[in-house]
């Protein structure tokens, strides 16, 4: 068990990349959402939530080995890259814009991200992502209007 937990919170290992962690930890979610998901909203949201219940699960569990919020759990950022997906127009501008802003938002960490990671145990190590994937959603749904509006 533990090595499938610890399977799961490092986003499949890619938490061990020590050269931004978040950032290739995102990866496969970004692989999984554009590829498999495909812009299904039925599926994507389903996805959302289970990934969001077990990255509350997964993190509370690698804590006790990987400390609180270690930058080796990536599970989160799973959760927070298919917020930042659900309803954006399925396209790779869409995609990547999501990705960009949401690598952004979970950096940056503006309210109420940061307040939200102070939670305890997997809540505040999952809720400032999914904070963040809030924040990218709305970001990218905005860039996109405008890029329709202006027809680039």
């Amino acid at each position: 068990m533990h090595q499938f937990v610890l399977a799961i919170a490092t986003g499949l290992y890619t938490g061990y990349i020590r050269l931004v962690p978040g950032t290739f930890g995102t990866i496969p979610a970004w692989l999984i959402g554009y590829f498999l998901i495909r812009g299904n909203q039925p599926v994507l949201a389903a996805a959302t939530a289970l990934t969001f219940l077990v990255s509350v699960w997964a993190a509370t569990r690698a804590e006790h080995e990987l400390g609180h919020d270690s930058r080796k759990i990536v599970i989160d950022e799973w959760a927070g890259m298919f917020v930042a997906f659900l309803l954006v127009p399925y396209s790779l501008t869409g995609y990547v814009l999501a990705f960009v802003a949401f690598r952004f938002f979970d950096v940056v960490k503006i309210w109420p991200a940061g307040k939200l990671e102070k939670l305890p145990k997997g809540w505040g190590v999952t809720m400032d992502d999914v904070a963040a994937g809030v924040q990218a959603n709305l970001a990218t749904q905005l860039v996109l209007f405008v890029i329709h509006k202006i027809g680039v």
